[in-house]
């Protein structure tokens, strides 16, 4: 999976992850701040001091791991659960993460980012736009998307973090 578009209001924000070698999308709605600290990565602003999810990294980092990848494991009542995976040497740690900063994490590290199948499949997935009038329509449509439009009149989903799985068991 990587980041396909990250569309922002003063109120939400909601993360699209692209399904790599498909054409499926997956819609995760995240807060605004959580989305700044996703959208500051690819900024390419130099920041004066770290932010949280890079001080989190350098933490990480410093104890000698390095994150090998998140996974989106689970949805359960239109909540998603991720995880954060580390390795140091032959030894690995599965860590519980919100969606939000698992993503932060792995834009910041460099680390893949899986999607459970079972995930897919409890979710209400978009199609990626092919041609260019698809892709203007698209845009268009993001613009005006509420939580509502993919999960009905149920709350949005949230972001608190869940348990781990093998990224054999994910898509990417």
């Amino acid at each position: 999976m990587r980041i396909y578009s990250l569309a922002t209001t003063a109120n939400d924000a909601i993360v699209f992850l692209e399904e790599l070698g498909g054409i499926r999308l997956l819609p995760i709605w995240i807060g605004p701040s959580e989305g700044q600290a996703i959208a500051i990565k690819f900024s390419g602003i130099p920041l004066p001091r770290p932010f949280t999810h890079d001080l989190l990294l350098s933490v990480i980092q410093q104890t000698g791991y390095t994150v090998e990848h998140v996974s989106i494991d689970t949805l359960r009542e239109n909540t998603f659960y991720a995880t954060i995976h580390i390795k140091n040497g032959a030894e690995g740690k599965a860590i519980d993460s919100r969606p939000s900063d698992a993503i932060a994490l792995a834009v910041r590290a460099g680390a893949p980012i899986f999607v459970a199948e079972s995930v897919f499949s409890e979710s209400q997935v978009l199609n990626k736009p092919i041609t260019e009038d698809e892709v203007k329509q698209f845009k268009d449509q993001l613009h005006d998307l509420k939580p509502k439009d993919i999960f009905g009149n149920t709350q949005p989903p949230g972001n608190t973090g869940g348990q781990g799985s093998k990224p054999g068991d994910d898509a990417e």
